[in-house]
């Protein structure tokens, strides 16, 4: 059977970057398909075993958002169809036009904010019907590529999970599907010599351990998680996101996501370790 990923959303929330990815990925990428084509080609894509990936947007021809939805659904009963919705935040939208210069497609309104809250009313249909929604506001695009794939590429047989760090100051992740707040552990940023590390160093690490607290909490948590992972899986999702937050996202929240990482791949999990602050510190380091 044929598979099929319609990707759509706000315009200037990545679909052209999302399908940019599925196609290095293996998909064949098709863009603005009109959507009079939609129909024949789901339908001529059942008997094959090529995956395909079709961009929709408000610019295309003949958009009517209800007759996609009805389409993907007449088509399901041959084709693997999967409906992929882009979320992102209205002031992130404004500052991406204001970036690129590109004008918004129904920019005949009178400014951006119009013009964003008119498509967001048009596109609702689709939003209540996609099957995966990822809001890509604060997502730089490796990490909408890990989280893109993650979720598509999966499949029931292999639970691939996540396991993020993070700062709370800085705000939640917003694609962590199970959060844990971390910040009752012993804080290494109050020992002058331990300050300057991160929960990946082994005195870090030793601190944080000797906290009374720390062997129950982790008992607890491998005994709520692991036998929640199979049923995550039985129930048909394919990439979960496990998020550890504390104060700055350097010492408490990296040691817990390493140690939850090596023991998940020690159960025979896949699972993928992502320090975001420590990224983000990277990243803007001179």
């Amino acid at each position: 059977m044929g598979e099929v990923i319609v990707v759509t959303g706000m315009s200037g929330a990545g679909r052209t970057s999302c399908l940019k990815m599925l196609e290095d990925h293996g998909y064949e990428a098709v863009d603005n398909l009109p959507i009079n084509l939609l129909g024949p080609i789901l339908r001529g894509h059942a008997a094959g075993p090529d995956r395909l990936a079709i961009g929709v947007d408000s610019r295309t021809r003949g958009f009517a958002p209800e007759r996609i939805v009805g389409v993907l659904q007449e088509a399901r009963a041959g084709v693997r169809a999967r409906l992929l919705f882009l979320e992102c935040d209205d002031e992130v939208l404004r500052r991406r036009f204001t970036e690129t210069r590109r004008r918004h497609p129904l920019a005949d309104l009178p400014g951006v904010g119009d013009a964003l809250a008119a498509e967001r009313v048009l596109l609702e249909p689709l939003r209540a019907a996609a099957d995966l929604l990822i809001d890509t506001s604060e997502l730089s695009l490796p990490d909408l590529r890990r989280l893109l794939l993650g979720h598509l590429a999966g499949t029931l047989e292999q639970l691939s999970i996540a396991v993020v760090s993070f700062a709370y100051r800085h705000g939640l992740p917003r694609e962590a599907d199970l959060v844990f707040d971390v910040r009752f552990l012993h804080n290494p940023h109050y020992v002058d010599t331990l300050r300057p590390d991160t929960g990946q160093h082994p005195a870090v690490q030793e601190h944080i351990r000797s906290d009374p607290a720390f062997g129950p909490f982790v008992a607890g948590l491998e005994g709520l998680l692991l036998p929640l992972l199979p049923r995550f899986q039985t129930e048909g999702k394919s990439y979960l996101t496990i998020a550890f937050g504390c104060t700055g996202g350097k010492h408490r929240s990296v040691f817990l996501a390493e140690l939850v990482s090596d023991w998940l791949r020690g159960a025979g999990w896949e699972a993928t370790t992502i320090h975001r602050e420590l990224a983000l510190a990277a990243a803007v380091a001179p």
